[in-house]
């Protein structure tokens, strides 16, 4: 029997219940052909979830529960097990869900990569969790609602959510920038008026170690990385004393949680394409000589970015061929169709996204309809092998614009 995600969101929140949300890695599905299926959950987590694991006595210790997805109406007992090798002259140390039956569950579906999902768990003052509700979202409008409530998750990183707080957590993977802002650090006049996402990205490189050399690719990960930083560092100064001194009306508590909801989407939506726009101008590339931010292509139609420019797209004696456009996408799924009808002047488009990964059937879509991913060179190594000699890292995407004589 079919569930409402509306309603499945009510039953499987309260003060008794945890979320855990991810966007499904091609390590987590069967994208890729990983060995290791089953979506990584990292120990801090999984050992409050479920404290029998946090053991280094035997190797691999494992629990046993069972899981109801009920986005798909699956429901199964699963394998919650800490990867502890490490201590037993091995490397591998890391905490998975597995057994979850092979591609015909929706949580190792390779369509499923780039999927937003929610792990619900149930505790009840148990020692172990009681049980576990999941939702693997079917398409963007599901993503939206869940989003709507918690927040933008991105790629690479996960969200604890619980019915009094939420905060979001990188993972164990992630490099830290050290880029988090102590009190005394932050600009007296950010206090006041929160700042543009464009002032936090100059903040980011002024004061992020590394930041300014190195190739496009590890400057772009590594300053949104430490942008991100700095808003939460802010977030957390300006907001968490208002929310500590408590709220006299419901409204008041659900007015200023949309205002942080509505601030982190609105981040979250423009930090990839800012951060570009600075490593283009860094590059050499000169504003509406080499390339637009935000042009128009077509009366409605706005590419991210287009190439060599806006008056150049518009000039119809210059050559189709030399023309190019950027989308932005920071996960695909079906986002992807979104770029195809940005540019009509230009037969392949380019798009970059941060997924971690991409079904085979996806990618041959993609192919088809002539769209050219470009993903930042730490990322492709998470793309099925036979899909990674026919991605773009931004460094060979800059390089390539340069060949066309700009």
């Amino acid at each position: 029997m079919s569930i409402d995600l509306a309603d499945w969101i009510d039953e499987v929140s309260g003060s008794n219940w945890v979320w855990f949300l991810k966007r499904l890695s091609a390590n987590d599905t069967l994208a890729n052909g990983a060995h290791q299926a089953g979506p990584y959950i990292p120990k801090d987590f999984l050992f409050k979830v479920f404290p029998s694991l946090n053991s280094r006595k035997t190797p691999n210790p494992d629990v046993s529960f069972n899981i109801s997805i009920d986005s798909h109406n699956d429901i199964r007992t699963i394998r919650a097990v800490w990867y502890n090798n490490i201590y037993f002259d091995g490397t591998r140390n890391e905490t998975r869900l597995t057994r979850f039956g092979g591609r015909q569950s929706p949580v190792l579906d390779p369509e499923n990569t780039g999927a937003l999902a929610v792990f619900s768990f149930r505790l009840d003052g148990n020692v172990e969790a009681a049980s576990c509700h999941a939702w693997v979202c079917r398409d963007v409008f599901e993503e939206t609602i869940i989003e709507e409530r918690i927040g933008p998750v991105e790629p690479g990183k996960f969200i604890i959510w619980t019915e009094n707080k939420f905060f979001i957590e990188k993972s164990d993977t992630e490099t830290r920038t050290d880029c988090w802002l102590k009190l005394e650090e932050i600009p007296s006049e950010w206090m006041y008026q929160f700042p543009t996402g464009e002032e936090i990205i100059r903040k980011s490189i002024e004061i992020g170690r590394n930041l300014i050399h190195g190739d496009p690719d590890d400057r772009l990960l590594k300053r949104r990385e430490c942008e991100f930083e700095i808003f939460r560092s802010l977030e957390e100064a300006v907001e968490l004393p208002e929310i500590m001194k408590g709220f006299t009306t419901i409204d008041g508590f659900i007015g200023k949680a949309q205002t942080i909801l509505q601030r982190r989407k609105s981040r979250s939506g423009r930090s990839l394409e800012l951060h570009l726009k600075g490593i283009f101008i860094e590059e050499g590339f000169l504003e509406e000589k080499n390339f637009s931010h935000q042009p128009e292509s077509e009366p409605g139609k706005q590419p991210d970015f287009l190439f060599p420019s806006e008056s150049a797209y518009k000039n119809h004696n210059f050559p189709d061929d030399k023309l190019r456009m950027l989308a932005i996408k920071t996960t695909l799924k079906d986002r992807w169709r979104q770029v195809l009808n940005e540019a009509d002047r230009i037969d392949s488009k380019h798009l970059l996204t941060l997924q971690e990964g991409v079904s085979l059937s996806q990618f041959r879509e993609m192919q088809q309809a002539n769209v050219k991913l470009v993903v930042p060179a730490r990322i492709i190594p998470s793309y099925p092998q036979t899909v990674q000699p026919y991605l773009l890292n931004l460094d060979k995407f800059i390089k390539d614009i340069r060949l066309l004589g700009m």
